[in-house]
C-alpha cells in the first residue's frame, strides 16, 4: 500500500459545499484506507495500491457523479510531498517568513514557455518558483491580495491547479507518514 495525500480545489469556498464526513465515506467506498481528512478544505490522506493517476480520475468522477461538484483533484504520494517539502527554494532564503509561503500543485506539468506568463502575474512584490508539477510561492504581504491567484495560475498554464499554506503543506505530510 502507498500512502497518498488527495487536495481538491475549491471545495467549501464559494458555495461548493462538501462534508468531510461524505467524502471520508465515499473514499472508503472506493477500497481506500487509513482516510483522513484535514480542515473542511477538501484534503485527504489514505493508502491504495491504485497509481496517483488513476486515484485522481476515480476521485474526480465519484464526487463529479454524486455531488455534481466540479471540483479538481491533485493527488500526490507522501514520497514525493517529502521531496516537495525539501525541495522548497525559499527555505533556503534567510529570515523567511514560513506563513508567507504556499505551494500550488498542478494536475500536470507546464511548459516554461507557459510559465513565463506567470512573471507578469508575480509583479515586484510575490515571488514564484516552477518546479516540475508544483509552484512555489513567496507571498510577502498576503496571498488573499497576491495576483498569482490559483485561478490566475490555471489561466495562465491552461492547467487545473489547487494551492495550499505551508503549514497545511507539511501537515498533511506528517499524516501521510504516520498512517
Amino acid at each position: 500500500m502507498t500512502a497518498y495525500i488527495a487536495m481538491l480545489r475549491g471545495v467549501n469556498v464559494g458555495g461548493n459545499s462538501l462534508k468531510m464526513s461524505w467524502l471520508r465515506e465515499a473514499c472508503a467506498d472506493l477500497g481506500l484506507q487509513d482516510i483522513q481528512t484535514y480542515v473542511q478544505s477538501g484534503n485527504i490522506v489514505f493508502s491504495s495500491r491504485l497509481s496517483a493517476s488513476k486515484l485522481e480520475q476515480t476521485l474526480k468522477a465519484t464526487i463529479d457523479k454524486q455531488t455534481r461538484l466540479p471540483v479538481t483533484v491533485v493527488v500526490r504520494r507522501a514520497a514525493e510531498m517529502a521531496e516537495i517539502i525539501t525541495g522548497n527554494p525559499f527555505l533556503k532564503q534567510k529570515g523567511i517568513d514560513v506563513a508567507k509561503l504556499h505551494v500550488t500543485f498542478l494536475v500536470e506539468a507546464a511548459s516554461k514557455l507557459a510559465a513565463s506568463k506567470l512573471d507578469v502575474l508575480a509583479g515586484t512584490r510575490d515571488e514564484y518558483r516552477l518546479a516540475q508539477r508544483e509552484i512555489y510561492l513567496h507571498c510577502p504581504v498576503n496571498y488573499g491580495e497576491s495576483k498569482i491567484s490559483n485561478n490566475a495560475i490555471e489561466k495562465a498554464l491552461s492547467v487545473g491547479a489547487t494551492t495550499r499554506n505551508w503549514k497545511t503543506v507539511t501537515t498533511l505530510h506528517e499524516m501521510a507518514i504516520a498512517s
